[in-house]
């Protein structure tokens, strides 16, 4: 059996296209700022001097704008031909497009919900209309369901199916033995223990997306719980976990990396009493939060911080200490060391922005009518100031869940934490490596998987932060 090509029987009919359109698009993409100054000229307005572009630059906007719809109808065009086509002309990318259509399909679905409850997201419904942001969110939502879908896209197992006869084998090789099935390729190359590239890489997004949201989450958890008390209230306070703050952020990350997956530190169980103290946040977050807001109806309350305290006692003794009485929830020795060193690093930084959120928003008119009401201070801080620091915290925590998928990455890279048959993104980087003059694919794929869902995470971020401006 031949290897396959990268674009199958549709490649001679629209690669053409695709490269034409792409050239006339990265010309207009430099042609237009030079056009818009050199003649455009400044028209005087009622109110304020305006810039109005001239002839060739509406013309190079224009040619912008037809070129990437053109971009646009020919990928969308790959797509429906690779679907459509028979599974010998389809090609790597085909045979990959095909094997992503749940995600294709929860895809559209969800920008059809989004476009149908606009007026009720609220800055998640204006993203549509922004670019950066629908390029950004597009980005994310495509990693948020090949993790969910990673069992269905994946066509082998990415660490036990292993064949020695694809060791480092480049894209579209066909399996030993191949006799025409589906899943007789290794559609992205193999790595250097002869496992399937692709799948890793789609295996990788579930890895990476399970721990770097949920430790944003507790960081926020933390930070949010210590910002809000330092910046509204102040004096000593304010002084103690600033200054705490400050001397997280002032240790050397790596070397706290490296001191935690230490053999006798795992012994001494730092690790686990960092996660004790650490994962109590989100606890002590949602009780303060219920006793806060319905404190004059008591059995709402009781009802409310009691289903807190006995679900969040449940997960808090699986996950911290691995005491779970259910045997459901645990976390493993490296997965813990991993979660616990990232939340460590990531809530100082919360803390600082929530702290510095307080202290501008605190005096405001409305903490000052909340006061007035005689409502006590956390009900102030929780539903009176985080509400309207809402935007810039939103705009973080995206940026902040891409720094975390580098710090991930990184980990990963340096074996620390994670097991090296991890199929994460920053271990496959690592055991690739080695022969990355000469077998790119296996290093490359899961950097390309990590730069483009940071690039996602930063777009809608962008996005994010122009709409709540204008909110």
């Amino acid at each position: 059996m031949e290897r396959l090509s990268w674009t199958g029987a549709l490649g001679p009919w629209l690669v053409p296209a695709l490269e034409a359109a792409l050239v006339v698009l990265a010309l207009a993409t430099l042609a237009h700022p030079v056009a818009a100054l050199a003649g455009g000229r400044i028209a005087p307005g009622s109110e304020a001097a305006r810039f109005r572009p001239g002839k060739a630059a509406r013309v190079t906007g224009g040619l912008f704008r037809l070129s990437l719809g053109a971009v646009a109808v020919v990928i969308l065009a790959f797509l429906i031909g690779w679907m459509l086509a028979p599974p010998e002309a389809k090609g790597i990318l085909g045979r990959i497009a095909t094997r992503l259509w749940p995600v294709w399909l929860s895809l559209g679905a969800s920008l059809a919900l989004i476009a149908l409850f606009r007026r009720r997201l609220g800055l998640l419904g204006h993203l549509p209309g922004n670019p950066a942001g629908a390029v950004g969110l597009g980005l994310v939502l495509f990693w948020i369901f090949a993790a969910l879908f990673a069992g269905q896209i994946a066509p082998f197992d990415p660490v036990t199916d292993v064949i020695a006869g694809m060791k480092n084998k480049p894209p579209g090789t066909p399996l030993p033995g191949h006799d025409g099935t589906a899943h007789g390729y290794y559609l992205l190359g193999g790595d250097a223990l002869g496992r399937d590239v692709f799948s890793r890489a789609v295996s990788g997004a579930r890895v990476v997306l399970a721990i770097a949201p949920a430790a944003t989450v507790f960081a926020f958890m933390v930070g949010i719980t210590l910002g809000l008390p330092a910046g509204y209230l102040g004096g000593r306070l304010d002084t103690g976990l600033t200054f705490l703050a400050n001397l997280v952020l002032a240790f050397p990350v790596i070397l706290l990396f490296f001191l935690l997956v230490t053999p006798e530190i795992v012994a001494m169980g730092v690790p686990r009493y960092m996660a004790g103290v650490l994962f109590l946040f989100p606890l002590v977050f949602l009780t303060i939060l219920w006793k806060s807001r319905f404190r004059t109806r008591p059995p709402l309350c009781a009802g409310l911080i009691a289903t807190t305290l006995v679900l969040g006692g449940w997960l808090y003794a699986g996950l911290a200490w691995d005491a779970d009485p259910l045997g459901l929830l645990a976390l493993p020795p490296g997965a813990l060391i991993v979660f616990v060193s990232v939340v460590f690093v990531n809530a100082p930084s919360v803390f600082r922005i929530v702290r510095g959120l307080t202290l501008d928003l605190r005096s405001r008119d409305y903490v000052a009518a909340a006061q007035t009401r005689g409502e006590g201070a956390w009900y102030i801080m929780l539903w009176e100031i985080l509400p309207n620091a809402r935007g810039p915290l939103l705009v973080d925590f995206c940026l902040r869940i891409g720094y975390t998928t580098i710090l991930l990455g990184t980990l990963g890279f340096f074996g620390l934490g994670l097991p090296p048959e991890s199929p994460d993104w920053g271990t496959s980087i690592n055991a690739g490596r080695g022969l990355l003059q000469f077998v790119p694919f296996p290093p490359l794929v899961p950097a390309i998987a990590i730069m483009s869902l940071v690039l996602g995470l930063n777009l809608l971020a962008d996005g994010l932060r122009e709409e709540s401006l204008k909110d």
